[in-house]
């Protein structure tokens, strides 16, 4: 069986933090009290059953005083696995570099699916933290707009309607696809009829895990939104430099949908999206597929649809 970079790296992270431990004279029990996981999560990095994380593996360099070994062998991991992952799925063309300092954004795939009267989004961010400090949360904006050609009537309708959080049926997760994920908590920083702004936070119950600077990983949340809160278009705002953005909307079939794009930025203002958005089939259902490399900040993306006959609702941002 050929063994992946990443595996080997992992395994060399375990190798080199069990040494570390026999070297130091520590049980599992005293060390992970000292580092302040629980002892079986511990045992499980160290047999390879869990991948080590960032604050794992500064918290083991500092308790065990490894000059550095422990946190080594965890950067050599973190490159074998985002080098794995860039490759998986694509993320970034070569010529593409973060333009300067500040968290940034490799890749986005956000994915709405229309079913049941429901509206299900779904955002994958892989971020990058080009700075300096550590990022312990991210903004995440839910905005909808049932009239979006009558601001008027759609603000009259989202005050006798509004979009409430528990409905929304948020969640967050840290880690790549395919790996061990953890589950983020979060808080909402504005709570309105039709607008929502959360942090995502960069923790949970069990424990904190910040992106350091000059580390990468991948976000995702999502959320539910009732169609009568909804308008047909999908909007996807670039807020940060971003290597490649992907949008996926997903409809019923019957009825037909009809689905088109339109870009919208600082010195054009709004026009066709400059490719096309393609279609795919499955059974019972027509997915409509658009991406775009290294988009402007502050450019802002919108495919919109109708039905024959009008059938779905459906906005987000």
């Amino acid at each position: 069986m050929t063994i992946s970079p990443t595996e080997r790296s992992a395994a060399t992270f375990a190798a080199v933090f069990s040494r570390w431990r026999a070297d130091r004279g520590m049980t599992k029990k005293r060390l992970a009290a000292q580092m302040g996981f629980d002892p079986s999560y511990l045992s499980h990095v160290e047999r390879g059953r869990h991948r080590p994380t960032a604050d794992f593996a500064r918290r083991a360099e500092l308790v065990l005083r490894a000059g550095g070994a422990v946190w080594q062998a965890f950067v050599d991991y973190d490159e074998a696995r985002s080098a794995a992952a860039r490759t998986r799925h694509g993320l970034v063309s070569e010529h593409w570099r973060p333009p300067g300092p500040g968290p940034v954004v490799e890749q986005e795939v956000a994915s709405l699916t229309y079913r049941d009267g429901r509206y299900r989004c779904v955002v994958q961010r892989r971020l990058y933290n080009a700075g300096t400090e550590p990022l312990s949360r991210w903004l995440s904006r839910i905005a909808v707009d049932r009239y979006p050609q009558d601001s008027e009537q759609s603000n009259a309708h989202h005050r006798s309607h509004p979009l409430a959080l528990p409905e929304l049926e948020f969640y967050g997760l840290y880690g790549d696809p395919g790996e061990d994920r953890e589950p983020m908590r979060w808080r909402a920083k504005h709570d309105r009829d039709a607008l929502k702004e959360i942090w995502l936070l960069f923790e949970n119950e069990a424990r904190q895990f910040p992106l350091y600077p000059g580390q990468r990983t991948t976000i995702e949340y999502g959320y539910t939104v009732r169609d009568d809160l909804w308008g047909p278009w999908f909007q996807r705002a670039i807020r940060l430099p971003t290597g490649r953005l992907a949008v996926r909307v997903d409809l019923p079939t019957p009825p037909e949908p009809q689905v088109w794009g339109v870009e919208t930025s600082l010195s054009t203002g709004e026009a066709p999206l400059r490719t096309p958005v393609n279609r795919r089939a499955e059974p019972g259902r027509a997915v409509f597929e658009w991406e775009t490399e290294a988009p402007p900040v502050h450019a802002r993306y919108r495919l919109q649809w109708r039905f024959r006959p009008e059938a779905g609702r459906g906005t987000v941002s």
